[in-house]
């Protein structure tokens, strides 16, 4: 589904590097679904975005087989300039899927009335989250990618986001990163651990947790 050849990622950090993967060659298979595990600064949102093709590694190789969504709720990618309702008529042709089918399921699933006809930029943070969350739902995927973006909203709106969500795990796998072990237990066949620029596969999530665990200690 996705596979990583030999992918070295680093930052520059005042006249050292802070490396992110270190020469990872691992593979996130279909018909699994992966929680990705790793202490605050181990790079586990820097590798979502590399996963979905938003950041660029150093070097090596990213490969994907399967349609894969962007991080769920990242809006880097939204014009400031430009609408809601315009934003999700261009990212769903990007996709191929039809226009007015997209803005049809965010307007009624992100739930923010009149702005969807106003500029981007004009939107509080949490009308972002759930614009970008609403699109993100309105296209299908074979693979889903989720960094903590299932916070969004008030408690209905996070059971509309889960219920939307059970929906897709029918025919669709999630790789997800979440500081909250119910949920990656909840959503997640595997376990990775991101520590010192390795992974570190668990067939059962529980060893990826108690893993996890010792490194908070």
């Amino acid at each position: 589904m996705i596979k990583l050849v030999d992918v070295h990622k680093y930052y520059k950090t005042r006249g050292s590097k802070k490396v992110i993967l270190d020469n990872v060659s691992y593979e996130f298979r279909a018909g699994l679904s992966y929680g990705i595990l790793g202490i605050n600064g181990a790079g586990k949102s820097t590798t979502m975005r590399m996963l979905g093709g938003t950041e660029l590694p150093n070097s090596g190789r990213i490969s994907r087989s399967a349609r894969v969504s962007w991080p769920l709720g990242f809006s880097a990618g939204l014009h400031p300039a430009m609408t809601g309702r315009e934003n999700v008529q261009f990212v769903a042709r990007i996709y191929g899927h039809d226009p007015k089918r997209a803005v049809d399921f965010v307007e009624d699933f992100a739930e923010i009335g009149a702005y969807i006809d106003e500029p981007y930029r004009t939107y509080s943070s949490g009308m972002a989250q759930r614009l970008a969350f609403g699109l993100s739902m309105s296209i299908d995927f074979e693979c889903y990618l989720i960094d903590e973006v299932t916070a969004v909203g008030d408690a209905r709106f996070q059971a509309r986001c889960h219920e939307e969500f059970a929906k897709r795990r029918a025919h669709s796998d999630i790789i997800m990163v979440s500081h909250s072990m119910e949920t990656i237990r909840s959503y997640c066949s595997r376990g990775v651990v991101l520590a010192h620029g390795v992974l570190h596969e668990f067939s059962h999530v529980d060893d990826a947790i108690e893993l996890y665990t010792k490194l908070n200690q």
